[in-house]
């Protein structure tokens, strides 16, 4: 599966075992809802993840422990493409998460120059 919206830094980039871990945090014996019906083309569902109404590819970006993916904010709604926008930049003014990494390196970047 693949979290719709959002990107997370990779197994072995800055802060990946901090994002994997954050994202158990809010779902580890949760009953979640998925929220999506499109299939990557690695056979993923792409799927926003919701626990008690809550979004939780949201949540990873406002603690800092994924980028909003605007690549892909033509297939979000204009309210999630707002909310992930402003959650984003205020992760980053906080300095939150990979936000603290003074230069954090993208995952599509990072993924490129392996």
């Amino acid at each position: 599966m693949r979290l719709a919206g959002i990107d997370a830094p990779e197994r072995g980039q800055p802060f990946g075992k901090a994002s994997k871990q954050a994202l158990s945090d809010l779902v580890f014996r949760r009953d979640v809802v998925l929220d999506g019906d499109k299939i990557d083309r690695y056979g993923r569902l792409v799927a926003k993840i919701e626990v008690d109404g809550r979004d939780i590819n949201l949540e990873m970006i406002r603690l800092g422990m994924a980028w909003w993916y605007r690549k892909y904010a033509d297939e979000q709604t204009v309210e999630d493409r707002n909310l992930y926008a402003v959650a984003e930049e205020e992760a980053q003014k906080a300095r939150r998460g990979l936000w603290a990494d003074p230069d954090p390196a993208p995952p599509w970047d990072w993924r490129r120059r392996r």
